[in-house]
C-alpha cells in the first residue's frame, strides 16, 4: 500500500464533507411521522379549547368559588370541583403508593434476577396485564376482592386508629371508601410502571455492572450503587405515569365509590368521589349541569398536563434521560 504525503509547504488537504441526502422513503416517513406529532398535538390544542368553550357559562356562574366549593348540585346551581379534585387525588396517591416499591421490585427481579426464560416469561406476562381493560380490574375489585380488603380496613382502624388517616366514626361503613378504590387502582398501575421501570434497567450499562461485581460487591450490592442510580429517571417516569393513568381512571371509581363529593380525612371510610368517575355517573346531564361537568374535566385535562409535563423534564435531566427528548 502507497501512502502519499502532502510536499512541504503545501496546505493540508480539506476533509471530504458528507452530505446527508435522504432517499425517498425516508422523506416519506419523515413526514408520516411529522404529522402524526402534529396531529396529536393538534387534537389535544382542540380538546383544550372544546373544555374552556363549554366550560365558560359554569364559571360565569361559580367564579373562582367553583374551586372552592366541594358540593356538586345542578339542581340548587351550586357547582364545585374541590370535593372532586380531593377524592381524584387521594386515590392516585393511594394507588402510587402501593404499586411504585412493588413495581420497582418487580422490574429488578427481571432485569437483574431472573434467568433468562422466566425473564421473558415475566416480561410477557407484565405487558399482558397492562393491556387487560380497566372495566375487567373494576369488576374484579368489586366483587372479589372487595370483600378482602374490608376486614383490612377493620384491623387497621382498630390497631392504627390512632392516626388521623386511619381513623374512623363508630359504627362507620368501611367498604366502597377511598382506600379500597386506592388499592383496586394500584393493581391497574402496577403493570404499566413496572414495564416502564424494566425497561429502563435493563439499559444500564453492562460494564458498569460487570465493574461492580469484580470489584467484589454483592448482587445487592451492584443494584444500589449502578442500577437503581441510572434508572432514577425511569423510577419517576413510570411513577408518574402510573400517577396519570390513576388520575384519570374511570370505570374502577365509579364502581368502587358512592361518588358524593366530600373533603374528609376518614380514608376507610365509606364514600368520596373523583372527576373521572363523577363524570361517568352523571354523563346524562345536561344544560348548566353539563358546563360544570365540562369544567371539572378540563381541571382533570390540565392536572394530567401539568403531571406528564413534569415527568418529562424530571427524566429529561437524570442520566438515565440523557438524550432523550423531553
Amino acid at each position: 500500500m502507497t501512502v502519499t504525503t502532502p510536499a512541504p509547504g503545501a496546505s493540508p488537504p480539506e476533509p471530504l464533507a458528507i452530505a446527508d441526502v435522504p432517499s425517498r422513503a425516508d422523506r416519506a416517513f419523515r413526514r408520516v411521522t411529522t404529522g402524526a406529532g402534529l396531529s396529536v398535538l393538534g387534537l389535544l390544542v382542540v380538546i383544550g379549547f372544546f373544555l374552556v368553550y363549554r366550560s365558560v357559562p359554569a364559571f360565569q356562574i361559580s367564579g373562582f368559588g367553583f374551586f372552592s366549593t366541594i358540593q356538586f348540585d345542578a339542581a340548587s346551581g351550586q357547582l364545585g370541583v374541590l370535593g372532586l379534585i380531593y377524592g381524584t387525588i387521594v386515590v392516585a396517591l393511594i394507588a402510587v403508593a402501593f404499586a411504585v416499591p412493588l413495581s420497582i421490585l418487580a422490574a429488578l427481579f427481571i432485569s437483574d434476577y431472573a434467568s433468562g426464560r422466566m425473564r421473558g416469561f415475566l416480561t410477557g406476562l407484565v405487558d399482558l396485564l397492562a393491556a387487560i381493560p380497566s372495566l375487567l380490574y373494576g369488576l374484579w375489585g368489586f366483587s372479589f376482592l372487595r370483600p378482602y380488603i374490608t376486614p383490612l380496613s377493620e384491623w387497621m382502624t382498630s390497631n392504627l386508629g390512632w392516626f388521623p388517616l386511619f381513623e374512623t366514626k363508630p359504627g362507620a361503613v368501611l367498604f366502597n371508601s377511598m382506600f379500597v378504590a386506592g388499592l383496586v387502582v394500584s393493581l391497574m398501575v402496577i403493570p404499566i410502571t413496572t414495564s416502564v421501570i424494566r425497561e429502563v434497567f435493563t439499559q444500564t450499562p453492562a460494564g458498569e455492572k460487570e465493574a461492580a461485581l469484580a470489584l467484589g460487591s454483592t448482587r445487592w450490592g451492584m443494584v444500589a450503587a449502578v442500577v437503581l442510580p441510572f434508572g432514577r429517571g425511569g423510577i419517576v417516569g413510570g411513577s408518574m405515569l402510573g400517577l396519570g393513568r390513576a388520575l384519570g381512571e374511570t370505570i374502577a371509581v365509579s364502581l368502587l365509590l358512592p361518588q358524593v363529593p366530600a373533603v374528609t380525612s376518614h380514608l376507610l371510610e365509606f364514600g368520596g368521589a373523583t372527576i373521572s368517575g363523577f363524570i361517568a355517573n352523571n354523563a346524562g346531564m345536561s344544560g348548566i349541569g353539563l358546563n360544570g361537568l365540562m369544567a371539572a374535566g378540563l381541571v382533570l385535562f390540565v392536572f394530567t398536563l401539568a403531571t406528564n409535563f413534569t415527568a418529562s423534564v424530571i427524566i429529561s435531566r437524570s442520566r438515565s434521560g440523557v438524550g432523550v427528548d423531553a
